[in-house]
């Protein structure tokens, strides 16, 4: 469930504060006037987002097994890669969203209304896509039940909160740090996502070895436990995973989130000696 709860919050927030921003400039602009088409921007990306993960939803029901399992690991690696490019992305370009998003806005205010939608359509249109894509596999890795996905709409609800707050200046966090070090934790549970990918398409005959176990603990932690469960909803893990399965865990876990803390780390580090540029003399 926290993991799911992660990236209901992650994500959520990521969106919270993209609308944050661009309603904030149009009411400092003197532009309220076009709140309403920056909210139906808002609103059709959000109904593209359910429309989207109720699509895989029930659209993948009527298949049989191993198409089922074929299309949820294809599924798994490609949610995988957006989240990876999204943490990356969102850690180099947090600092600049407000002055990005600003500039986009000025465009479109320019341009006329429907530019506007646009713009507010695309800007948290993304973030959704990835979110219900993500969310989806998640919430299947974890299990049956409806844990996951009350993690989930609880994410979502306290990132919805937190950008209220922020709007209103209640409240000021570090953000550059605050997605590093979410991301830092959506790297270990797509690792997860990831190996549980693998295993569908195991099943699905697409790739060799569901016979292979690299280990089975499964007495020592039955998954219907509730540690099992715990450690299951948390970190997506499996008492009796593959080896090809934990080789491809440790192939992305290592090195994606050695390159992802590396740079704040060297950052830290780096003694602050850089010059200053001298002033011009013209």
């Amino acid at each position: 469930m926290f993991s799911n709860y992660l990236i209901g919050l992650r994500e959520g927030l990521e969106a919270s504060l993209v609308v944050c921003i661009l309603i904030a400039y149009l009411v400092k602009t003197g532009n309220q006037n076009k709140l309403v088409p920056l909210w139906l921007g808002v609103g059709l990306a959000a109904a593209l987002s359910l429309a989207f993960g109720a699509g895989l939803e029930f659209g993948t029901q009527e298949l049989d097994f191993k198409a089922q399992e074929a299309i949820g690991g294809s599924l798994s690696i490609i949610s995988v890669g957006l989240v990876t490019w999204m943490v990356f992305w969102m850690k180099r370009t947090a600092r600049n969203l407000k002055s990005e998003l600003q500039g986009k806005l000025d465009a479109a205010l320019a341009m006329g209304t429907g530019a506007l939608v646009t713009t507010a359509f695309l800007a948290v249109g993304r973030e959704g896509l990835e979110t219900s894509l993500f969310v989806w596999r998640s919430v299947h890795a974890a299990g049956n039940g409806a844990g996951p996905l009350i993690g989930v709409l609880l994410g979502i609800g306290s990132s919805i909160l937190l950008g209220w707050l922020f709007y209103r200046g209640a409240l000021k966090i570090n953000l550059s740090k605050f997605f590093t070090w979410t991301g830092g934790m959506l790297v270990v549970v797509a690792a997860g996502v990831l190996a549980y990918g693998v295993h569908d398409l195991q099943e699905a005959d697409f790739l060799p070895g569901l016979g292979d176990k690299a280990f089975d603990i499964s007495s020592a932690i039955p998954p219907d436990s509730w540690y099992g469960t715990l450690l299951k909803g948390t970190f997506n893990f499996q008492p009796d995973p593959t080896v090809f399965q934990l080789v491809v865990w440790a192939l992305y876990l290592i090195p994606v989130l050695t390159l992802f803390l590396a740079p704040s780390l060297v950052k830290r580090a780096k003694p602050e000696t850089e010059t200053k540029p001298e002033p011009s003399r013209s």
